[in-house]
């Protein structure tokens, strides 16, 4: 057997994280076992799904690093689906309802009310032909819904162990809409058929839909895939993401907040499980040490600075050779690789180091702000060659001269190299401005 899993967004706005972490933990599962990813776009939904949506979910796959085996749309297989829709019917699986929206409300008030689940009650199953011809005459439409069997449904879940419903716990699922379009359902399960998805990774929300399709696979002849459910992502107060979480897409990660794919990816295939979250630099490597039955059945907790800080450690491991043709990108030419070296320790993200270059390159307008101290700090400037202990030597030599400490020491020296009272470590900052320029800083500042 191949193993084949599949990631099916539906088209109808950008990727989050939520369903980043979906399609990362079902992309590293297959290529970790050699087998096979689907991507499978479910764009039934005509009226909510777009086209410039389903090209920025290839666009943020493919910049995370992935790549599939076969793409596919559920638009366009219509015919497919109502092929399975009359097999169903054919052997008395789904039946014709014709209650309406606010018909089914009450039912459920009532039921909820009385202290019960608010199951349908299958009278659509006691419908004669007069009354059914009935309805019609009066412009009803049937909604379809699959007759679920009143038995154990029972599977082995990667993530939840052994899972069991039984079917007179269930509500019969609404299968065809009254329009005689396919619902998620269906679709997706015949779907998972035709593509012979061994697999199926989806969040702990879809448990009881998987109940629901564990018999649809079945009714239509086929063997149930092997199902993980992760747990859903909680912010870290232990609730569903916030706003500002929640609203974190892959675009406004790599184009705004400037992480890493490797980060996101590291993230979010360790994050909820037994092992530690540490930072990889190969896509190929973390493939190879994935286990998905490290996955805890607990809420993880996105904490977006932990994430922040991942992403510093695999920019501190960037070699100048991996990141030259993205600081020209960024306007940032001339960088040298010893600027980087001494640089790189500093950053979160790559285009932090847009700051370090201009306060070191400049032009810079100082702050003047005590004329006299700096024109002594200037008589003290330490002569070459300069490191990482410059800037310890100069200040230390200032305060023995002036009596001067703490922030009243060092805050006007950082304002008349730098023009602002706040930015990267003087001690690493000083020797990339160089002795020349910070003389000319001093001069110009007094």
């Amino acid at each position: 057997m191949t193993v084949t899993s599949r990631f099916a967004p539906s088209p109808t706005g950008n990727l989050q994280l939520g369903n980043i972490r979906t399609a990362t933990i079902a992309y590293l599962f297959a290529r970790h076992a050699n087998g096979k990813f689907i991507l499978r776009i479910d764009d039934t939904d005509l009226e909510r799904s777009k086209a410039e949506y389903t090209e920025n979910i290839k666009t943020d796959l493919t910049w995370l690093g992935f790549t599939w085996d076969d793409y596919r749309h559920q638009a366009g297989r219509e015919a497919i689906y109502n092929e399975a829709r009359d097999r169903l019917m054919a052997m008395g699986r789904l039946y014709a309802c014709y209650e309406t929206e606010e018909e089914l409300a009450l039912k459920r008030k009532v039921l909820l009310g009385r202290g019960q689940p608010p199951l349908y009650d299958r009278a659509a199953l006691k419908l004669t032909d007069e009354q059914k011809a009935k309805y019609e005459a009066e412009g009803r439409r049937p909604h379809y819904r699959f007759l679920i069997e009143h038995k154990l449904i029972t599977w082995h879940d990667l993530v939840r162990g052994k899972v069991e419903f039984h079917g007179k716990d269930l509500s019969d699922p609404v299968l065809i809409r009254e329009d005689g379009t396919a619902l998620y359902h269906l679709g997706s399960v015949v779907d998972d058929i035709d593509y012979n998805i061994t697999h199926i990774v989806r969040g702990e929300d879809h448990v009881s839909n998987t109940a629901w399709h564990c018999q649809m696979f079945e009714a239509l002849g086929a063997t149930p895939p092997q199902f993980a459910h992760m747990p859903l992502m909680f912010d870290d107060e232990g609730k569903k993401f916030s706003k500002r979480a929640g609203s974190l897409s892959i675009a406004t990660l790599r184009e705004e907040e400037g992480i890493e794919p490797i980060a996101i990816v590291a993230f979010l295939g360790r994050l909820g499980t037994s092992r530690p979250i540490e930072p990889f630099w190969s896509l190929n490597d973390f493939i190879a040490q994935f286990d998905i039955t490290t996955f805890s059945r607990s809420n993880p907790k996105f904490v977006y600075e932990d994430l922040l800080r991942l992403n510093s450690r695999v920019v501190h491991a960037m070699e100048f050779s991996a990141v030259r043709d993205r600081l020209e990108a960024m306007g940032l030419n001339g960088v040298t690789e010893e600027f980087w070296l001494a640089a790189r320790p500093n950053l979160t993200v790559l285009k932090d180091i847009a700051e370090w270059w201009h306060v070191a390159q400049g032009p810079v307008t100082p702050i003047i702000t005590e004329n006299l101290y700096i024109q002594e700090a200037a008589t003290l400037l330490p002569t070459m060659p300069w490191d990482q202990t410059t800037w310890t030597l100069w200040v230390n030599a200032l305060k023995e001269k002036t009596g001067r400490k703490g922030k009243d020491l060092f805050m006007p020296l950082r304002q008349a190299l730098t023009g602002m009272d706040h930015g990267p470590e003087m001690a690493n900052l000083l020797p990339l401005i160089g002795y020349d320029r910070a003389l000319e800083r001093l001069k110009k500042a007094a």
